[in-house]
């Protein structure tokens, strides 16, 4: 409980600093402009890793390896750049079947640094993959100004996928889609 309190006043300040950043934000295009919308210089998709073993740092379960394949299918003509994984067991192996597909390294990240990490993304253009875990990934996407949607349930759900598009202007677009087998707080 005092986990979860902690985590909400983080995203409740993360909210409230980005709001503050966002007023300087260019103002949005007038209703009536017919110009199409410029087009991301950053695409991101934010997971969570897959259903996992148990243990200090747990392998994918089979269940995990079938939705790890399943995002590299839904992602393998996206035009993926990069793949990024925090230095576990689980992250990797649910990062492993895109970045082999796409002749990737996984690129490791320090889910402690999620701040930096999330300034650095918004300013590297390309199309970039991001496995993290059930108390970063939607954090992640707060920090890159991303609606992060309710708390991700740890013990359950395990098929969110943030698209994330960051244009020339630094205007963001979110939304938040489902992949591979529902889990059981999607089926609801």
């Amino acid at each position: 409980m005092a986990a979860h309190l902690i985590r909400r006043s983080f995203l409740g300040l993360l909210a409230m600093c980005l709001m503050t950043a966002c007023a300087s934000a260019p103002a949005p295009a007038p209703a009536g402009d017919t110009s199409a919308e410029p087009a991301a210089v950053v695409r991101l998709f934010l997971v969570r890793h897959g259903e996992k073993e148990a243990g200090s740092d747990p392998a994918l379960t089979a269940a995990g390896a079938v939705r790890a394949k399943a995002l590299a299918e839904l992602l393998k003509d996206e035009g993926v750049t990069e793949v990024w994984s925090t230095q576990t067991r689980r992250t990797q192996q649910t990062a492993a079947p895109l970045a082999v597909q796409r002749g990737l390294q996984v690129q490791p990240y320090d889910a402690s640094t999620l701040p930096a990490f999330a300034s650095w993304l918004k300013d590297a253009p390309g199309v970039k993959l991001v496995v993290g875990h059930s108390n970063t990934t939607d954090a992640l996407a707060a920090l890159l100004g991303a609606d992060p949607g309710p708390a991700i349930v740890e013990a359950a759900e395990f098929d969110r996928l943030y698209i994330i598009s960051i244009d020339e202007s630094g205007i963001v677009r979110s939304r938040i889609e489902r992949y591979g087998a529902a889990s059981p707080m999607s089926a609801e």
